[in-house]
């Protein structure tokens, strides 16, 4: 599955519907999320049929940002079967999300 972005209207069920997911919640206006985008690309292309990997506007999506406590951006959210089990805040080295996949693939 190639990068999602994703809505309050459809996060829970698409969500639910992956056994793995990395979310990356952003903004348009943040220069470090623009710095970790391409990286979130790649890996979604990279784990394609493994793990979902989508994005959450969170001027568009607050209701998202707070309900995972977003607090600064960008925050990586890794989830399995739904349930929050590690994240990643700022710009970090493509294997720094991608370690936390594989340790749960």
């Amino acid at each position: 599955m190639a990068l999602v972005h994703l809505n309050n209207t459809e996060f829970d069920a698409t969500i639910e519907a992956a056994p793995l997911a990395m979310v990356d919640f952003w903004a348009d206006w943040c220069g470090p999320c623009k710095m970790v985008g391409p990286t979130v690309e790649k890996i979604a292309a990279d784990y394609d049929g493994k793990a979902l990997v989508a994005k959450v506007n969170i001027d568009q999506e607050p209701e998202l940002a707070q309900r995972f406590g977003v607090m600064s951006i960008p925050t990586l959210v890794f989830l399995k079967n739904g349930e929050e089990f590690d994240r990643k805040v700022g710009v970090m080295p493509e294997a720094a999300f991608t370690a936390v996949l594989d340790e749960s693939l």
